[in-house]
């Protein structure tokens, strides 16, 4: 099989699409690809029921290119780039928040970072040229078993914090790849840890994105132990969200702001969707497209901490890969010695109206001429575009994940805020019923 040339294979975090048979060759065609490249490979994957069967495909082209392959099994995507540092490269099976349908394939550098846009196009031009070649019988070598990247992994976290912390927390793994690192990591620091969902489970048992609607079920945890703090991750565990001690979602703006502090940055990274509050905290902010990759990228030239309200934060002391399970126990520390609540009611914050729509991203050039009539003082097309107004913006641009445009307004009114988002909806509305006729 030759993958069609007119099909791009990456998003914004590595390929991702719903598993069917053409998913399956690609996983070999990649991993055939990766093999070529880079000689000495280590993977792993998530809890997704389709995990074993992608990361095997990969394995398979791995090896039949000749290449040196270690086997990891089930562990987080930060706990994977983190060993990537003894490798050339790293493959990880996920999609991440994606649902439980979906399975994707993240390539990461020894530095924990995502493959560039250049590492990208290379594998995509040795499948859409057919450049793919077996070696030789006796040059295909058997996989191996690494066993020991979740024991790295934990030991350089546990360096980075005194332990010693009295503290009740709740941990909601969504099922997820981070089901038994995070409350470990946690217990060790100290931790009186309480779980939720933290068994392995590729059918998750509730939609795995930390987002609020989706935590319920820890946000009355929480109040019900009395507990100082509530930690969720998504399916790879290298998100992490947070609730406070009064069972309330901490937004991903404040814990931005929250970690950034915490990490004693000056210089921060962070992605055009993010609060203008931000700014106003006395850090240097530079903003990237949205995409933990491109918050990544720009933080390897320079910058203390790096993030997007999504729930990916980036640690550079550690590795260029978002962090769930370091990003769990900084938070730990932060709530041993302050109640989260206090700090989170401490921090500015603006009315922030986020949404999705299933639309097609070519109608985004009619999109922006249709909103232009809103007069925005100016525009800005780092991602998609965002049209900026005296007293707040609104930024629509097509996610790098799904078949979606994403939408998000902020203002310095909750009424400022929702008339912003409504001219967003409306315009799109227009163009959805475009696409019915």
């Amino acid at each position: 099989m030759k993958e069609d040339s007119g099909i791009p294979l990456f998003g914004t975090s590595g390929i991702r699409r719903e598993v069917d048979r053409d998913f399956i060759q690609l996983a070999f065609q990649v991993g055939m690809a990766v093999g070529i490249l880079y000689d000495n490979v280590i993977i792993g994957r998530d809890t997704r029921t389709t995990g074993s069967a992608i990361q095997h495909s990969v394995i398979s082209g791995l090896l039949a290119s000749g290449a040196r392959c270690s086997d990891t099994g089930i562990l987080p995507t930060p706990t994977l780039a983190f060993a990537a540092r003894e490798f050339k490269a790293g493959v990880m099976i996920t999609a991440s928040h994606n649902p439980p349908n979906y399975n994707g394939i993240k390539l990461l550098n020894p530095d924990g970072s995502a493959f560039s846009p250049a590492q990208q196009k290379e594998i995509e031009d040795l499948i859409h040229g057919g450049a793919l070649s077996i070696a030789p019988w006796n040059k295909i070598q058997d996989d191996k078993v690494y066993n020991t990247a979740v024991e790295k992994h934990v030991s350089r976290i546990l360096t980075r914090f005194s332990g010693g912390f009295k503290l009740k927390v709740v941990v909601d793994a969504g099922c997820g790849a981070g089901f038994f690192i995070t409350p470990h990591v946690l217990a060790r620091l100290g931790c009186d840890v309480t779980t939720i969902n933290c068994y392995p489970n590729g059918i998750f048992p509730h939609d795995v994105e930390p987002v609020e609607a989706n935590l319920g079920d820890l946000m009355r945890a929480v109040i019900e132990t009395k507990a100082a703090l509530g930690i969720a991750h998504d399916g790879d565990a290298d998100r992490m969200m947070a609730i406070d001690d009064r069972g309330r979602f901490i937004s991903g703006d404040k814990m931005l702001a929250i970690l950034s502090r915490a990490a004693g940055a000056k210089k921060i990274v962070t992605t055009i969707d993010a609060s203008m509050s931000i700014d106003e905290m006395g850090f240097k902010v530079l903003r990237t497209r949205v995409g933990d990759p491109y918050v990544s990228e720009e933080l390897k030239k320079g910058g203390e901490f790096g993030g997007e309200p999504s729930g990916a934060w980036v640690f550079p002391q550690v590795s260029f890969c978002p962090d769930g399970i370091f990003a769990a126990a900084q938070i730990a520390a932060i709530a041993s010695e302050n109640m989260l609540s206090i700090l989170v009611d401490s921090i500015p914050a603006y009315p922030v109206i986020r949404g999705s729509f299933k639309l097609n991203a070519l109608v985004m050039p009619d999109l922006e001429k249709e909103l232009e009539a809103t007069k925005p003082l100016t525009i800005d097309r780092t991602d998609g575009f965002k049209l900026n107004f005296n007293d707040g913006w609104l930024l629509v641009r097509p996610s790098g994940t799904e078949p979606k445009i994403r939408l998000s307004a902020e203002a310095n009114t909750e009424a400022r805020a929702h008339q912003i988002y409504e001219n967003g909806v409306q315009a799109i509305r227009y163009f959805l019923q475009e696409e019915s006729k």
